[in-house]
């Protein structure tokens, strides 16, 4: 189909093309539109449907949606805005250069202007940035039969009508009724009667992570917004929140990474840019890693004497640190998804050190196993006569060093989370250099009290 459509382009037969576009989906046709070539891509833009159109520059990329922006003439660019829920026009505004924004400004009306100036005025990470003002509303005192035409007056601009909110003259928040509810009922049905009084919302300074795990709690496909009055000024549907669940655990996985977080894609990201997210964290690394080379360099008169002892520090340095990120990692995920607290710290150090202790005994034997049959008696990696001593060091010391892993692995990211710090941060890396320089600090202590040296 995509190549069908990119040699009808090529071939410039629009009319055969826009019946073809116009049976696609939009997600669909905006992820052809990455094909076409910049030249073709306004002609094309073009010939689609004014609601089309709209839907279809939603999906684009922010650089194409400002190519187009820039191609468009005022007149164009009005159409599409028009065909726009208001959510959507916030997040282009946000992401355009400020003429670009300006001009988008500019081709909607008075009113249109000031709502989107009330949502960019919301913080960024807020609930309020999130939402749009477009959504039913309904009095208590109306019918089902009253609900209906009001519903066909101003559901064609709104994103849902299949949730509405029933409000009173100040614009309270009393209750919601679904469109099921509604067609269930008899006509003269008052909508106070049916109407769900207990109804879950989300605040305006919300934080939109926390609004997204609402959705997916309660598998929502809407949420109300209020302010702090209680006071409804709009919702929030479920394509948004799904933005931002994505956006968010896109950031986790870079932060993980010791990747400072992006706002594009891979191939939209430059290479320059790709290397100022990465060199941050890789330069602090690098230098926190000297710890482990000073405490290395510490103990190397003591190392020369039993040599064996140094093939065993990259064993124990990556065992510790892969423990150490797995309890990271596990408890970064239970954070994001709302399962721990701080209250919950003992509760977690109890759970991870029950497992550590299991994990440690369980490796410490095998690596035992392995260092007597293979490195001992195959290799002769270690003096005959003391052999069991230095197989004990390096045994008691992976022991020490799993429970220690873990245990920082499941601290550092609740820690964080209680004064401020996004645990992400505490993920892989950062807890990889602790748990090094801890093993390392351990290792030598013991090798000195069992073996004297």
């Amino acid at each position: 189909m995509q190549q069908m459509i990119l040699d009808l382009i090529e071939e410039k037969k629009f009319s055969k093309l826009r019946s073809l576009l116009d049976n696609l989906n939009p997600a669909d046709i905006a992820t052809i539109l990455v094909e076409v070539d910049e030249k073709d891509l306004p002609i094309v833009f073009r010939i689609l449907p004014k609601e089309l159109a709209a839907e279809v520059f939603s999906y684009l990329e922010s650089d194409m949606q400002q190519f187009l922006i820039e191609k468009l003439s005022d007149t164009e660019l009005k159409i599409v805005l028009d065909e726009l829920y208001l959510d959507d026009t916030v997040d282009i505004i946000e992401e355009m250069p400020a003429n670009i924004a300006k001009r988008i400004l500019s081709q909607s009306d008075a009113n249109t202007r000031k709502k989107i100036n009330q949502l960019l005025a919301y913080p960024e990470d807020s609930a309020g940035s999130i939402m749009t003002t477009e959504y039913i509303d309904l009095k208590k005192n109306m019918t089902v039969d009253d609900a209906f035409d009001r519903i066909r007056k101003i559901g064609f601009d709104t994103e849902t009508i299949y949730t509405c909110y029933v409000i009173d003259r100040s614009r309270h928040l009393l209750g919601m009724v679904s469109l099921k509810d509604l067609l269930l009922n008899p006509k003269d049905c008052i909508i106070g009667d049916i109407m769900e009084e207990n109804v879950i919302f989300a605040n305006t300074l919300d934080d939109k992570e926390d609004v997204a795990g609402q959705f997916e709690k309660y598998d929502f496909m809407a949420l109300p917004v209020v302010d702090k009055e209680n006071r409804l000024v709009g919702i929030i549907t479920v394509d948004d929140a799904i933005d931002v669940i994505q956006e968010e655990a896109t950031e986790d996985i870079e932060k993980m990474a010791a990747i400072l977080p992006s706002d594009k894609t891979y191939f939209k990201t430059g290479v320059f840019s790709t290397f100022k997210s990465r060199i941050p964290w890789l330069m602090l690394l690098m230098i926190s890693a000297t710890f482990t080379g000073a405490i290395i360099s510490s103990f190397e008169h003591k190392l020369t004497a039993i040599p064996a002892l140094i093939a065993f520090i990259p064993m124990l340095m990556d065992t510790g640190g892969n423990s150490g990120s797995q309890s990271s990692v596990t408890i970064i995920r239970a954070i994001s998804l709302g399962d721990i607290e701080f209250s919950d710290i003992f509760k977690v150090i109890w759970k991870e050190l029950r497992v550590a202790f299991c994990c440690s005994i369980t490796l410490a034997s095998v690596s035992f196993i392995k260092l007597w049959l293979v490195d001992y008696l195959i290799f002769h990696t270690f003096d005959p006569g003391r052999q069991m001593l230095e197989i004990l060091v390096v045994c008691i010391t992976l022991f020490i060093t799993i429970i220690v892993a873990k245990f920082v692995g499941c601290v550092l990211p609740i820690l964080a989370k209680k004064i401020g710090f996004d645990p992400a941060v505490m993920a892989s890396p950062f807890i990889t250099t602790i748990v090094d320089a801890i093993a390392l600090l351990v290792y030598f202590r013991i090798a000195v009290a069992v073996l004297g040296i």
